[in-house]
C-alpha cells in the first residue's frame, strides 16, 4: 500500500517562507509524477507544481511562478515544495500527489493523495 505523508505547513506572514515536504511509502519502484495541489477554502482543487519523470519536466501554476519550486528525490521518494514571498491568496490545504506508481511486486497505481497539510498566510 502506497502512502503520502506530508510536512512542513504552519502559519506566516506575507512574504514570509515555508517548506512543504511529502514523502511516499511502501515498495515502491517508480513514481512517474509527484506533485503538489492546493484548496482553499470554497474553491476547488488546483494544481500548484508537478515534476514529471517519464520526460522530465515540470509544471507551476501561474500563480506561483517565481515564488515556488519544486523538487524531488526519487531514491528516497519525496518531494518538497519550497515557498518564498508567500501570499495571503497563498492560504490553503496543500495535498501532496503521486501518479503512475509501480510497485516492486508489479502492481500499478494511478492516483495517491496525501492527507493535505495546512498554510496560512497572515496579511
Amino acid at each position: 500500500q502506497v502512502q503520502l505523508v506530508e510536512s512542513g505547513g504552519g502559519l506566516v506572514q506575507a512574504g514570509g517562507s515555508l517548506r512543504l515536504s511529502c514523502a511516499a511509502s511502501g515498495t515502491i519502484f517508480s513514481i512517474d509524477r509527484m506533485g503538489w495541489y492546493r484548496q482553499a477554502p470554497g474553491k476547488q482543487r488546483e494544481l500548484v507544481a508537478v515534476l514529471i519523470s517519464s520526460d522530465n519536466t515540470n509544471y507551476y501554476a501561474d500563480s506561483v511562478k517565481g515564488r515556488f519550486t519544486i523538487s524531488r528525490d526519487n531514491t528516497k521518494n519525496t518531494v518538497n515544495l519550497q515557498m518564498n514571498s508567500l501570499e495571503t491568496e497563498d492560504t490553503a490545504v496543500y495535498y501532496c500527489n503521486a501518479q503512475r506508481v509501480r510497485e516492486y511486486s508489479g502492481r500499478r497505481g494511478y492516483d495517491y493523495w496525501g492527507q493535505g497539510t495546512k498554510v496560512t498566510v497572515s496579511s
